[in-house]
This record gives C-alpha cells, sequence and structure tokens, in this order.
C-alpha cells in the first residue's frame, strides 16, 4: 500500500512538471481511439481507413481541445456514412446538429462526452462511463451520456442493416431510409433502457459521493452498479430487451475495477484521523468534519557505513 502511495505521488509529481507536453499526448491517444474505432465499425470510406489519414487527424486533435477533437471526430463519422449513403449521413447530420444546438447552451466542457459515450460501447465497457462520470462531474453530464448512447446505438443500427439501408430497393425510396431510421430511433427500448440506467447511475453516485459518510465514493461505486444492474433487469423483464448477460457481468467488474483505481488516485483519504470541528459566528453554530489526505513521500535514505578499528587498552 505504501509503494502505491509513494507512486501516486510521485505521478502528481511529474504531470505537474510535465503537463504541458502529457496533455496532447492525451488527446492524440483521445482522437486516434476515437477514429480507430470509427473505422473498425463503420470503415465506409477506404481512404480515412488508412494510417497516413489516420495518424495525421491523430496528430492534429493533439493541439485542439476536446471540444474540437469532438466536431473533427463526428465530420469523419459523417464522411463514412456518406460513403455508404447521402441519405443517412444527411439525418444523422441533421441529428448531430440538433445535438449541438441543444448541448452548446448547457455545458459545452463536457462535450467529449458525446463521442467518449459511443467509444466505451463499442469497446464493450459501458458501465464505467456512469461511475466516472458521477465521480468527476456534475449531474449535467447525464445529457451528453445520454446523447452519445442514441448515437451508439443508431450507429450501430446502421452498421447492422446497411446492405437494406444503400441497396437497390431503399435507394429507390427516400422516404423510405427516413422512416426506417427514425423509426429505429423511436421504437429502440434497449437504447431507452440504457438511458434510464445510466442517468440513475449517474444522480445516484454524484450524491452519494458529495455526503460525509465515511468511504461515500466506495458507497457510491456500489450504488451505481446497483442502479445500473437493477434498471437493466428490470427492462429486461419488461421489455425482453438483448442485453447479453456474459459480457454485461464482465464489464461490470472490468468497470468496477477502473472506479477503485480512480478513486485511489483522486480521493485517497484516511478516516482514521477524521476530526470533528466546532465552531460558531453571530448568526450561525458551524459543525465541520475534516479527513486528512493521505499524502507520502519518498525518502532519499542514505546509508553510510563507518569502520571502526578497536584499539586494545593496554
Amino acid at each position: 500500500m505504501m509503494g502505491l502511495l509513494v507512486l501516486k505521488e510521485r505521478l502528481k509529481e511529474f504531470y505537474g512538471k510535465y503537463d504541458i507536453y502529457i496533455n496532447p499526448v492525451f488527446r492524440f491517444l483521445f482522437g486516434l481511439s476515437a477514429i480507430w474505432i470509427l473505422n473498425s465499425n463503420l470503415g465506409f470510406m477506404a481512404k480515412l481507413t488508412e494510417p497516413a489519414p489516420v495518424l495525421v487527424t491523430g496528430l492534429v486533435c493533439s493541439f485542439l481541445p476536446y471540444s474540437i477533437i469532438s466536431l473533427v471526430i463526428t465530420l469523419i463519422m459523417l464522411l463514412h456514412l456518406y460513403s455508404a449513403s447521402l441519405e443517412i449521413a444527411l439525418l444523422v447530420g441533421v441529428l448531430v446538429v440538433i445535438i449541438i444546438l441543444l448541448y452548446s447552451g448547457l455545458q459545452p466542457g463536457d462535450s467529449f462526452l458525446l463521442v467518449l459515450t459511443p467509444m466505451m460501447f463499442f469497446l464493450n465497457i459501458p458501465y464505467v462511463l456512469p461511475l466516472l462520470v458521477g465521480l468527476a462531474g456534475s449531474l449535467t453530464a447525464v445529457i451528453p451520456v445520454s446523447l452519445g448512447i442514441l448515437v451508439y446505438y443508431i450507429l450501430l443500427y446502421i452498421k447492422q442493416n446497411v446492405g437494406a439501408l444503400t441497396g437497390t430497393v431503399a435507394a429507390a425510396d427516400i422516404t423510405q431510409k427516413y422512416v426506417q431510421l427514425i423509426k429505429s430511433m423511436l421504437s429502440n427500448q434497449t437504447a431507452v433502457v440504457m438511458i434510464a440506467a445510466f442517468a440513475l447511475s449517474i444522480a445516484l453516485v454524484y450524491m452519494i459521493k458529495r455526503l460525509s459518510t465515511d468511504y461515500s465514493w466506495y458507497l457510491a461505486i456500489a450504488a451505481g452498479v446497483i442502479a445500473q444492474l437493477g434498471v437493466i433487469f428490470v427492462g429486461n423483464m419488461m421489455f425482453s430487451i438483448t442485453v447479453p448477460m456474459g459480457d454485461m457481468v464482465a464489464g461490470m467488474a472490468v468497470s468496477v475495477v477502473i472506479a477503485l483505481v480512480y478513486t485511489f488516485f483522486a480521493f485517497a483519504v484516511d478516516y482514521t484521523r477524521t476530526e470533528y470541528l466546532q465552531y460558531e459566528d453571530d448568526d450561525y453554530y458551524y459543525y465541520v468534519k475534516a479527513v486528512p489526505k493521505i499524502a507520502v513521500t519518498a525518502r532519499d535514505v542514505k546509508v553510510q557505513k563507518i569502520n571502526t578499528r578497536k584499539k586494545r587498552m593496554e
């Protein structure tokens, strides 16, 4: 445990010293991962899947804020859809514009969640998102996460039905294409259940981790996992949605581990040294609970050996 605490402090010190170089690397990896996932699951435009465009786009993303990176990833997504069908690209493009206009006026700082949410679903670890968002974000993050879930299921429907949507019969009737896509958006019960599960989980994690109760962050993680499982099970019974139980359990387990690792680095406190303070002013009495953070620094211990010769006393 002591070794992990020392490692944590060294990592914090390293990041504080070299953050100007580390942040571009994170943005590069974020952009590169998003492009790779898009190319793996859509990939309708072959030129965008070649290594050179992927690396160049990733390098460009390293110099951009996350909100602009999200727009770049959205543009690449629309180019893939345009290569498959102009009608599909137009419909999804209109939806994206509505989402951007809706969310930009609320909390534009969390716009990267619109891209991160579909990424987590494609990687089969979406259940970690409500836990981390609830621990690190705010309640308004429910909006981009919910919209990201909607985008994922639209892309999944297009991926699974691209032949029918781009075939000769569908191409002859543009209206039918729009009806199919809109119907898939409105009647997708799995998307509705996932949005409800994630929204409830984010809300519970956010509210519980703010409590003054000991180990509130760990309780919040447990509550978030239980909320997701509960809503998904209820949705499965009510709507007969198809969520693979094996993948869900494995994803939940991985999500808990990731959330615990994040909690260790972001909220390491020593509840054994909790102090309770009381003071007052002219209008109020104040009762304060103070829990110290765990901070450990590695010591450089130097051992010097001194060889002494014993002299015989005559």
